[in-house]
């Protein structure tokens, strides 16, 4: 049985119990670990050195005991540390991206944990160290600091100056700073508790960016003058609900603004006119619940990415940018049921846009004064598409990206005219791969109302298919996000150890349209967990593994996937992996001063005005459902200043399934002292725990 799996194991942590009580709605729960929520979080996300003693010192032994626990794994895990590094180009870069008279780019240097920026001359060689500007070096500005992540870097249009932002806490509260591309040096500007953005004036003297709240909001967009004190910023746009949240963008002409408003199913524009920035910005359309849309410019129209008027996978209108309301928008692209618009974008002469039909990405291309249209999609069974068009508004010339299962990523120019497709890059894997060493394949497992999950799959072609392999089955199902079946160098060093590596496309993403995400969210959610099991089972039923022989994974809202359906079938696992999982979901729902609880509300509902939300809500809740019952091996990961899933949630979540448990196999939790949501932030960093998870797996399906 798995528990055996994990022997001579030190006695493990068990957290004081300090039963809370909080009745809503005429009903009473008890939290007997609500303590491990820090009363001075946003204090501490800045500085987490003023976290309570007695919290830090639970988290500390926590991860004491992990350490013991997995230490009979510290030779795998430097082995796959190695496999996965020896599977990256350490001084790879990117293709430049032409922008005027240079190609900008990024790129590492061997050995080095963060990215480098850089341009060269706009048809310079990328690999002539003589034309090579770095412009930001992230390995010197990360030095002495535990944690460090960049949030890009932003030239003017007049290409003299930066913006580039960092978190040196992981807290996400990012510094915005202004460089001089041509010398290398800081001006004195220095902005503070942003959300990472920087949008150019077209002048090149003042730019927007959104300020983060003490809740972690950002709700405000001011107007930055380069010189001036930060105190002395102007303020342009303010969203007075909590539930919204606010961004700031630009266009490729450089002629608007873009003042982005949203929570996760209903969306506001305001535009600024680069003429007129001392103006008010002017509203687009009004914001209707459950209506959202998206602009992109196109010359004197906008052309508007929408699910107005019942247009559920969405379609394209163009609107007179002189008179944009929604009074004047007419259909260019119309709504077609099954087939889901992810994201359009608009060149001088041609629009474009990426969508999914049957499960799979293709890019349309359309000519806007002949109207004909022709599509970029591929053969393979399953296959992920990224489109990253251009720089520029006057070109021809698009990029797009292109990768399976089992094929490294390609990146390509797309002539738009010509329909001419040049490989720019195959993905280096240094050690070698040979994609015919590797099967892909899709399957479509039955759920519980009869819909068909698409489960797509990846294992090396001498693994048996009798049942005996192990399987990482990796789930996420919310926000109508998308899992691309895309290639993997990490996850190749389980796939070469004999796992079967599966990703379920389950509900509560878009994976087959918006309908797909709607039956996995609010009083769906269920929809989403048995979804998983089904996906489960139906590995097991067509021989790829067996019961008892899967390792369950997933991360942030897949982590709530996680705590679910180790409530509901504990008996199919092996193992669980849980990365910064959102487990306490009924508490957090319940606290409007947390970061993200009321811009959630139109995913999982309000359960404080709503009863029904709330007992809804309550019998999925993995913190609120743990049972006596015996659960697999878990391994939780948290980050301390994680503004997303705050650290106590699988705190807590640990404490009670360690108290709950009738098994033996253990349950971990490892926090990461100097980290957020995304974990370690160095690119070496950030292997070493995937390492550790993957060892965890290794040991959980009895393979170490």
């Amino acid at each position: 049985m798995p528990e055996k799996r994990f022997n001579n194991l030190p006695k493990a942590p068990h957290a004081p119990k300090h039963p809370a009580t909080d009745t809503r709605h005429g009903i009473t729960r008890t939290d007997e670990y609500a303590w491990l929520r820090a009363d001075n979080w946003q204090a501490m996300f800045k500085d987490p050195a003023i976290l309570d003693p007695d919290i830090r010192a639970h988290l500390e032994a926590e991860n004491a005991y992990m350490s013991a626990a997995m230490a009979d794994t510290e030779a795998l895990q430097k082995a796959l540390f190695a496999e996965m590094r020896g599977r990256i180009k350490e001084d790879d870069s990117s293709v430049p991206m032409k922008d005027g008279p240079f190609a900008y780019g990024t790129g590492f240097v061997t050995g080095g944990e963060q990215p480098h920026f850089f341009r060269i001359p706009r048809d310079g060689d990328v690999n002539d160290a003589t034309i090579r500007a770095t412009l930001l070096n992230g390995d010197r500005e990360s030095e002495g600091k535990a944690y460090f992540r960049l949030g890009g870097l932003s030239h003017s249009s007049d290409h003299k100056l930066g913006i580039w932002s960092y978190d040196d806490k992981g807290s996400e509260f990012y510094t915005l700073r202004v460089r001089d591309l041509a010398t290398g040096t800081d001006l004195d500007d220095r902005i503070e508790n942003t959300g990472g953005d920087g949008i150019w004036a077209p002048d090149g003297k003042s730019f927007f960016y959104t300020e983060v709240d003490e809740n972690h909001r950002p709700s405000k967009v001011f107007r930055h003058i380069l010189g001036t004190a930060q105190s002395t910023d102007v303020l342009v746009y303010e969203e007075e609900d909590p539930g919204f949240f606010v961004g700031v963008g630009g266009s490729l002409l450089d002629d608007f603004v873009f003042i982005d408003i949203h929570d996760h199913e209903t969306s506001e524009t305001h535009l600024l006119a680069a003429d007129r920035l001392d103006q008010a910005p002017v509203l687009v359309a009004q914001r209707e619940t459950q209506v959202e849309y998206d602009l992109t410019e196109g010359g004197d129209v906008f052309y508007i990415l929408t699910n107005a008027d019942g247009a559920k996978d969405f379609k394209i209108v163009e609107t007179p940018v002189t008179a944009p309301g929604k009074e004047n928008w007419r259909e260019v692209v119309p709504h077609v049921e099954g087939r889901l618009i992810l994201n359009h974008m608009a060149f001088a002469r041609h629009l474009i846009w990426l969508e999914r039909f049957g499960g799979l990405p293709r890019i349309i291309i359309r000519d806007r004064n002949s109207g004909e249209e022709h599509a970029i999609a591929f053969d393979e069974e399953a296959y992920a598409l990224g489109l990253q068009g251009a720089a520029e508004y006057d070109t021809d010339v698009i990029r797009f990206s292109y990768s399976s299962m089992t094929t490294p990523s390609q990146l390509y120019d797309y002539n738009m005219a010509t329909r001419e497709r040049t490989l720019l890059k195959t993905q280096d894997v240094p050690s070698g791969h040979d994609p015919d060493d590797y099967v892909t394949r899709r399957i479509q497992a039955k759920a519980a109302d009869g819909q068909l999950v698409p489960v797509s799959i990846v294992y090396h072609k001498n693994t048996p298919l009798d049942g005996s392999a192990p399987c990482l089955l990796y789930g996420y199902g919310a926000y109508g996000i998308t899992i691309p079946a895309s290639f993997s160098t990490n996850c190749l060093s389980l796939v070469d150890r004999g796992f079967v590596y599966a990703i379920a496309h389950i509900r509560g993403g878009k994976d087959k349209g918006f309908g797909w995400y709607e039956d996995g969210k609010m009083f769906s959610k269920k929809n989403t967990f048995t979804d998983f099991l089904a996906s489960a089972e139906a590995l097991i039923a067509e021989g790829f593994t067996t019961r008892g022989q899967i390792v369950a994974e997933g991360g942030s809202a897949g982590g709530m996937l996680m705590g679910a359906v180790a409530n509901m079938a504990p008996e199919l696992f092996s193992g669980i992996i849980a990365a910064v999982p959102f487990v306490d979901v009924l508490n957090t729902m319940l606290d409007d001063t947390l970061p993200l609880t009321p811009p959630e509300w139109p995913e999982w509902g309000n359960p404080i005005d709503s009863k029904a939300s709330y007992v809804y809500m309550a019998s999925y809740s993995p913190y609120d459902n743990v049972a006596e019952k015996p659960y697999p091996a878990i391994l939780a990961l948290g980050g301390l200043t994680d503004p997303r899933v705050t650290y106590w949630e699988p705190a807590k979540w640990v404490a009670r399934l360690r108290d709950r448990t009738t098994g033996d196999a253990p349950i971990l939790l490892r926090t990461n002292m100097d980290a957020g949501h995304g974990g370690a932030s160095g690119r070496f960093q950030r292997l070493e725990e995937i390492a550790l998870e993957y060892a965890f797996a290794i040991k959980a399906a009895g393979k170490l």
